[in-house]
């Protein structure tokens, strides 16, 4: 994230709050966004005031610029639903620009002004987080978004000001306690579960599409034949080897690990309703006949404090730092004359 300058509020502070204020201030991602896709308003837009700030206008071709990818986004199929998220969508994006044009108008009340330094620590932010490795890679993937440097800095300077007010004006004292780590942890325990993981294994017995329905009939006989012999004590790794026609065969079946939904559907579902060790029926599938064995599970389950205690001081950071930020507005806003139009 761009640090601030040092001067008023310290060096730790801006810093601080350059990392933890990302996602209140959307800096990084709408930096990407300018530089990988931005959406253009069209022209045919009948631009008028949408709101006033401290008598300073926000319009709606202002708006539009922002406004698209996440109208795009929307995909509710009913015309009044979508509607109603569609403008849901515009009052959020409006709020946000209000929240720019306030912070703006405070960095002018207060005379703050950006370093050339800071905006080659903003450019070079750029280039590390999207993984340029020269000048030339970078300014090359500008001039394919119709950019050049100089384009950018003039694009990116009221957002990087924005994150020096931000961190110059907006202060954070979190020094918590193992008491209040703990109680976060407690209060947001869902958040530190462990990625639930299976491990399932299967014979496979292959239908193809010219298969006649005579031949589908005799593949699945062998394979409920294969079923019943591992019911009766055939090893399942054994029979994988021998029958399965997948290319898991040499490794007895084995799958490997999978996270949900990873798998086709059909396969995860019974291969979960196994306890490890268990093998399920004859399944079908477009792929032909299975005979599944769950070998593992893993996770699932709560990761100790002790043993994630860092991420819960940084999810704790986090959030104190995001309800001064929202106090922090609500004080501007407070103070100011809004009006909106939209």
């Amino acid at each position: 994230m761009v640090q601030g300058a040092q001067g008023k509020g310290g060096g730790k502070d801006q810093s601080r709050m350059g990392s933890i204020l990302k996602k209140a201030l959307l800096v990084i991602s709408g930096i990407c966004f300018l530089l990988f896709g931005a959406w253009r308003p069209s022209r045919a837009i009948v631009d008028r005031v949408v709101a006033v700030v401290n008598r300073e206008i926000i319009l709606l071709s202002d708006l539009d610029q922002w406004k698209g990818p996440l109208v795009a986004q929307i995909k509710a199929e009913d015309r009044l639903e979508k509607q109603e998220q569609t403008q849901d969508v515009l009052r959020k994006v409006l709020d946000r620009m209000i929240e720019e044009k306030l912070i703006d108008q405070a960095a002018k009340k207060l005379e703050i002004k950006l370093t050339a330094k800071e905006m080659e620590n903003a450019i070079e932010e750029i280039k590390r987080r999207n993984g340029f490795k020269t000048q030339e890679e970078f300014e090359k993937a500008l001039a394919q978004d119709g950019l050049t440097l100089e384009s950018l800095k003039k694009q990116l300077e009221p957002q990087v000001l924005r994150m020096k007010v931000v961190g110059l004006l907006v202060k954070v004292e979190t020094k918590p306690g193992e008491k209040e780590l703990r109680k976060f942890y407690e209060q947001n325990k869902n958040r530190y579960v462990l990625p639930e993981t299976y491990r399932p294994a299967h014979i496979l017995f292959r239908v193809s599409r010219e298969d006649s329905p005579e031949e589908v009939q005799k593949i699945e006989k062998k394979c409920q034949t294969v079923l019943e012999n591992i019911k009766k004590g055939a090893d399942f790794r054994e029979m994988a080897g021998l029958f399965s026609q997948d290319a898991s065969s040499g490794d007895g079946g084995d799958l490997g690990f999978f996270k949900k939904g990873e798998l086709i559907p059909i396969l995860e579902r019974e291969a979960l309703k196994l306890k490890v060790g268990e093998v399920s029926g004859v399944v079908r599938t477009d792929f032909g006949f299975h005979i599944l064995k769950l070998l593992d599970r893993r996770g699932g389950e709560w990761t100790s404090f002790e043993e994630v205690r860092e991420k819960v001081l940084t999810d704790y950071n986090e959030r104190e730092a995001e309800k001064s930020y929202g106090q922090f507005i609500a004080t501007l806003k407070q103070k100011a004359v809004i009006e909106i139009k939209l």
